[in-house]
């Protein structure tokens, strides 16, 4: 079987047709977008909206003036070849609900504000920023459960290094989430290099960098964790997403 491929560009133009007078936006957030209030073309695969297959994972807000079972199916053939390519779903919401939103998902909307490229349409107006103390409350939910769901994955592993492996692999990106968000939370300029951001956390809150820094380079395939190395690196990574969940619960 021939494998499916979507360009950015094409994606744009399935939307637009799909979705007519009812779509507000389309924006490229997350690591594939300039930082917001910058100009040029982002590297590292981050570029540009159109061309050739994206070289990295994107990850697209789609806003829309209102939304329907028979909205999210015109649009589910176009998502699937999306995600096929190599993406996440589209986050697919309301203008009213990106207006309100900034208390209950203060994370996401945190980030996306940072760092994100409008390619179709406008964002709504009146969203600013977040409340630091809305952070602060979702970082601690975030962090506690993400460490749980760690502890149960570690149960499901049940000592085989290869899924243990594939744990880590799952988990990095939201733990580098919840990493930018407690140095927003103190201010602190966001790295856009990944592993710089492992580093000022553990700086921050004293952890040992190391296990989450071979996570970095194990998921970009510049250096492998040994299946024999499984066990200490998760067990490394445990540590730190512990010492990191205390420090959030002693109030940041």
């Amino acid at each position: 079987m021939a494998k499916v491929t979507i360009t950015q560009v094409q994606l744009m133009q399935r939307l637009q047709a799909a979705l007519a007078d009812d779509l507000v936006a389309v924006v490229l957030y997350g690591s594939a977008a300039r930082p917001a209030g910058t100009t040029g073309s982002v590297t590292n695969g981050a570029a540009t909206t159109g061309g050739a297959a994206p070289s990295g994972a994107r990850n697209i807000l789609v806003l829309v003036r209102t939304l329907t079972p028979s909205t999210l199916r015109s649009v589910a053939r176009t998502t699937h070849e999306w995600i096929a390519a190599g993406h996440p779903a589209p986050l697919i919401m309301t203008e009213g609900e990106w207006r309100t939103s900034r208390d209950i998902f203060a994370i996401e909307v945190a980030d996306i504000l940072e760092r994100h490229e409008v390619l179709v349409g406008a964002l709504p107006a009146g969203v600013a920023g977040v409340d630091s103390a809305h952070l602060r409350h979702q970082l601690e939910f975030e962090t506690m459960g993400k460490l749980l769901a760690i502890r149960q994955g570690i149960l499901a592993a049940d000592g085989d290094p290869a899924r243990e492996l594939q744990l880590l692999a799952a988990t990095k990106s939201a733990v580098l989430v919840l990493f930018r968000t407690l140095l927003r939370l103190h201010g602190e300029p966001i790295p856009a290099d990944a592993a710089e951001v492992v580093r000022h956390a553990a700086a921050r809150v004293g952890f040992d960098p190391v296990p989450f820094l071979r996570v970095l380079a194990h998921v970009a395939g510049t250096a492998a964790i040994p299946t024999a190395e499984a066990d200490s690196t998760l067990t490394g990574y445990h540590q730190g997403i512990e010492r990191f969940v205390s420090y959030v619960d002693a109030g940041v």
